[in-house]
């Protein structure tokens, strides 16, 4: 295993994350999207209120444009996937070509969709070429040590993500167990006390959603 600069640890783990946030949110959106535009306008003000973020939105149409396209709107899932991409680029030499081809691609089919009239088909391709992503992460990435924190980065933003938007508590108990089995194996430094607390809080009866986003946030030391 080589050695990782602290700066490209920390690249690798938010290249873990972005990606996350990208495929979640694009998910999250996909579902909504309908009922937002054709039901209940206001959804996207809740949407917008359990991922934390701004709701500087004039309507559930000018939502739907800017979260997906605005690269101005810091927390638009293009901005993300843009921050994804930088970081994939500066760590070439860590992810392989490959890797970041799919990374890419992802970009590629984001742009494409900015500029059609049914988005919803070429956002698909951006959430498929992320989870190809993933897989050639496993196939191609031999240091263990490289796949292990970016895999972190995902596992956390995923966790984060659900207490956010109040999912289910056995999808989440399922990303916690899968952290719990991952953190150790990355060598990075973390707090076992805030890690038992996650644990305890997704055993309790009444699931306090907003502590176990603060307790996963403050995971990392």
């Amino acid at each position: 295993m080589g050695i990782i600069s602290l700066k490209h640890t920390d690249q690798l783990y938010w290249l873990g994350r972005y990606s996350e946030r990208v495929y979640t949110t694009l998910k999250l959106f996909a579902e909504k999207y309908d009922s937002m535009i054709d039901l209940n306008e206001a959804e996207y003000e809740d949407f917008c209120k359990k991922q934390d973020i701004p709701n500087i939105y004039s309507s559930s149409e000018d939502f739907a444009k800017r979260y997906c396209f605005d690269e101005n709107d810091t927390n638009s899932i293009i901005s993300n996937l843009t921050r994804a991409y930088d970081n994939a680029v500066v760590l070439r030499e860590e992810i392989g070509s490959t890797t970041l081809s799919y990374i890419q691609l992802a970009v590629y089919a984001m742009n494409k969709a900015k500029l059609s009239e049914a988005p919803l088909l070429e956002l698909q391709h951006v959430r498929d070429n992320i989870v190809a992503f993933w897989g050639i992460v496993d196939d191609s990435i031999d240091d263990e040590h490289v796949r292990s924190i970016i895999k972190l980065g995902k596992r956390i933003e995923r966790v984060d993500l659900f207490a956010r938007m109040h999912m289910d508590r056995s999808e989440l108990k399922r990303e916690i167990l899968k952290l719990n089995r991952r953190i150790d194996r990355t060598g990075l430094t973390y707090s076992a006390k805030r890690m038992a607390h996650i644990n305890y809080l997704i055993e309790e009866d009444d699931l306090n959603y907003k502590e176990l986003v603060g307790e996963i946030e403050a995971l990392l030391l």
